[in-house]
């Protein structure tokens, strides 16, 4: 298991491989699909993330005293951002990214040196909130309380699996690779 506190250092990055059990400390910042979308568009993200994590999610979130809480949070499917992805992390410098079920191969490339995947396993919405300790600051709330993109300090958030590592290893694509293997050899054994 590796503890890390964000922002990521290349070191941080560097030293992970793919199958790595991580939990993250620090400032986790969400975003999805139209966050996504309006900070390529506009040219901006409403908050520094240069070396910073965002995480796949659409929070449950209530308010209560004039502050948010997160009730729960768990993993978008990350491959609802592969169009958009990889300009993202070559724009803002993105050192990781949570989510569930992988991203593409192209966006694999543009981690390349520079950031990881990190899979949440989807369902653990519920406990994942347990690590949120406070929402510093929400923005874009005008695309709505899953899209917007939501400031979270955070404490051992995980655990998190290292899908896609800074050294182009996909457990992905291994995966994918050994279940094409299993397919042929089936197909083989019944004709």
């Amino acid at each position: 298991m590796i503890s890390l506190k964000t922002p990521l250092s290349e070191s941080d990055v560097a030293k992970l491989k793919v199958g790595d059990i991580v939990y993250l400390s620090g400032i986790v910042v969400t975003a999805r699909d139209r966050a996504h979308e309006r900070a390529l568009k506009d040219g901006k993200f409403p908050v520094d993330i240069r070396g910073g994590v965002i995480f796949h999610a659409g929070p449950v979130v209530k308010k209560e005293d004039g502050r948010w809480r997160i009730v729960a949070i768990g993993p978008t499917t990350s491959s609802r951002m592969n169009p958009v992805e990889a300009e993202f992390i070559k724009k803002f410098g993105v050192g990781g990214i949570i989510g569930k079920a992988g991203m593409s191969r192209e966006v694999a490339d543009a981690m390349e040196n520079k950031a990881v995947y990190l899979a949440m396993t989807g369902g653990c919405a519920a406990i994942a909130a347990n690590a949120v300790k406070n929402v510093i600051a929400v923005y874009w709330l005008d695309l709505g309380i899953p899209e917007a993109v939501w400031v979270l300090d955070v404490s051992r958030l995980g655990p998190l699996i290292v899908g896609i590592d800074s050294h182009g290893s996909s457990l992905y694509e291994k995966v994918n690779k050994k279940v094409r293997e299993n397919i042929a050899g089936i197909t083989q054994i019944i004709f």
